[in-house]
């Protein structure tokens, strides 16, 4: 009897608990389930679904605030990403390192289009109505493509994207050694150089392991062999460039010989041309001297005749001065008594 009346009792307080219970946790379960996001987050594992069909990408860090202001933006354009027929994805840089330097991403926010394997930098405001309107009016054509090298598919952004992997690994040994270890920063930092020499060190030990493993050193009689047939060469190599330093030493001669030949013909023909012209000065000179006595000749007569005129032409002259003279004297002398009897007169 006991028994059974303990058992309603006990199913009674169970009850009561469980609606207690219930009561306690009504708001939490009354509220809604978040909504999943169409945002589709990208790894290193699952990056190359980009290079089929048509992808828009976001690079972010949780940290930014230029990205979290866009966050809203980039979650309502996914929404619409089945009516665009476009996949929406995110990269989170600190956790995936390699994807930043495979597409070399430098500032945040960074957002990428794909289409079929190529890609371009979309440089517009993360907004959904530009974003829409990009797809839209496919504005992505006007955009140059990142081809050759610079395509995040290539070897060369490969070996980027491997960079900045191992670059976000030692960050994060950093960090973990300074924060959860508490470690000072400049032990960190020693640590990191010596490990660097010592993998350097490494690195080249196993270079020459290869190289003794896969270089086969000759026989001794073959390396003699060698050596002689070597010396044979470098001996040959040394008389051939004997042989053409003298080749070389014969031909400046000889054109220096024809120099000389040349210049000596030269004066040769310069002292002819000289000699010519001498001889035809004299030549000159000797028919003017003679054109002068034949002149001197012809002149004589006349100048005998022309000297005896102008003899008589003087003496001519000299009665009549004479005269002249004379008569002068003759009327002074008659003034001169006219004179002296004017003055007796009176």
């Amino acid at each position: 009897m006991a028994a059974g009346r303990c058992g309603p009792l006990l199913t009674a307080l169970l009850a009561a608990w469980v609606v207690a219970a219930a009561s306690e946790a009504g708001p939490e379960q009354a509220a809604l389930p978040e909504e999943r996001s169409r945002v589709r987050p990208m790894t290193a594992a699952n990056w190359t679904l980009v290079m089929e069909g048509e992808w828009m990408l976001k690079f972010y860090a949780p940290w930014c605030p230029s990205c979290q202001q866009t966050d809203s933006e980039w979650e309502m354009f996914a929404k619409n990403g089945e009516i665009l027929q476009i996949s929406v994805g995110k990269v989170d840089v600190i956790q995936e390192p390699g994807l930043s330097g495979r597409f070399f991403v430098t500032t945040l926010p960074a957002f990428f289009h794909a289409k079929d394997g190529i890609f371009r930098r979309y440089r517009g405001p993360g907004i959904y109505e530009d974003l829409q309107n990009y797809i839209l009016e496919k504005k992505w054509q006007s955009v140059e493509p990142l081809t050759g090298w610079k395509s995040p598919a290539s070897l060369t952004m490969s070996g980027m994207a491997g960079l900045f992997s191992i670059s976000g690994k030692i960050w994060h040994l950093h960090n973990y050694f300074t924060v959860t270890l508490g470690i000072p920063a400049w032990c960190s930092y020693v640590f990191f150089v010596i490990a660097t020499l010592i993998f350097g060190l490494f690195m080249g030990l196993v270079l020459v392991v290869i190289s003794e493993c896969f270089y086969v050193p000759l026989p001794r009689h073959l390396s003699e062999h060698s050596k002689q047939n070597r010396e044979s060469e470098e001996a040959h190599r040394a008389e051939q460039l004997q042989d053409a330093e003298e080749e070389k030493e014969d031909s400046n001669e000889e054109e220096n010989k024809d120099s000389l030949v040349d210049d000596e013909e030269e004066k040769e023909d310069l002292g002819d041309e000289d000699e010519a012209e001498e001889e035809e000065e004299e030549d000159n000179l000797t028919a003017g001297v003679d054109e002068e006595r034949n002149d001197a000749q012809d002149q004589g007569p006349l100048r005998e005749a022309q000297e005896d005129v102008e003899a008589d032409a003087t003496e001519d002259d000299v009665p009549q001065q004479r005269s002249s003279a004379d008569t002068e004297v003759a009327e002074d002398t008659l003034r001169q008594r006219k004179s002296q009897h004017a003055d007796k007169g009176p």
